[in-house]
């Protein structure tokens, strides 16, 4: 596996850089392009991937509108909640220092996360509840992941399936993609 070279989406770095936006939690933050300093077991990460606090499961926040209230973040790693609780680092750590500037639709994609383990659901069912008349999507994970959100009835808080699950969500800009992703949740969410 050669992770080290799988770097964040870096298509709209002109649009948006979390360690220029006061706001984020990776406010002011620096990144070598030559040090690789975060891994997933023995695996080295590209070094432009942000850490969270997990020993497994790293992200990019990709783009953040305000006025709209949405964010996109890419994970990579492997989302381990029985032993790191990495919902609970995810939600308390980055998504609740947004959420106090009125983001409540967080998109987050999954496609180089690698396994799932699951604890219990009550971070997914705060962060449901917090995020109010907003949503958690989540897009192009792989179909063993997804697996184990529904056995874990992670399903009940994140959406997912459908369009959600094959999305090519590199050919747009963020905007288009949050427009998307709205549409397809409109047609499943009650007004």
């Amino acid at each position: 596996m050669t992770v080290h070279n799988i770097e964040p989406h870096f298509n709209w770095r002109d649009l948006y850089k979390a360690e220029e936006d006061p706001a984020s939690p990776f406010f002011e933050r620096e990144y070598s392009e030559f040090e690789y300093t975060n891994q997933v077991y023995n695996y080295l990460l590209h070094p432009q991937w942000d850490d969270i606090g997990s020993n497994t499961l790293y992200l990019k926040i990709l783009f953040t509108d305000y006025e709209e209230g949405f964010t996109i973040f890419e994970l990579i790693g492997e989302w381990n909640d029985a032993i790191n609780n990495d919902v609970m680092l995810l939600k308390r750590d980055i998504a609740e220092l947004l959420m106090e500037d009125g983001i409540n639709k967080f998109i987050l994609i999954g496609e180089n996360v690698l396994n799932f383990h699951s604890s219990d659901d009550s971070y997914y069912e705060e962060w449901f509840q917090d995020v109010d008349n907003g949503w958690i999507a989540a897009i192009n994970f792989q179909e063993h992941v997804l697996h184990e959100f529904r056995h874990s009835h992670i399903d009940y808080y994140l959406n997912f399936g459908g369009e959600l699950d094959n999305l090519p969500w590199r050919k747009f800009s963020p905007q288009q993609f949050y427009q998307k992703v709205k549409e397809v949740l409109s047609r499943r969410l009650p007004a």
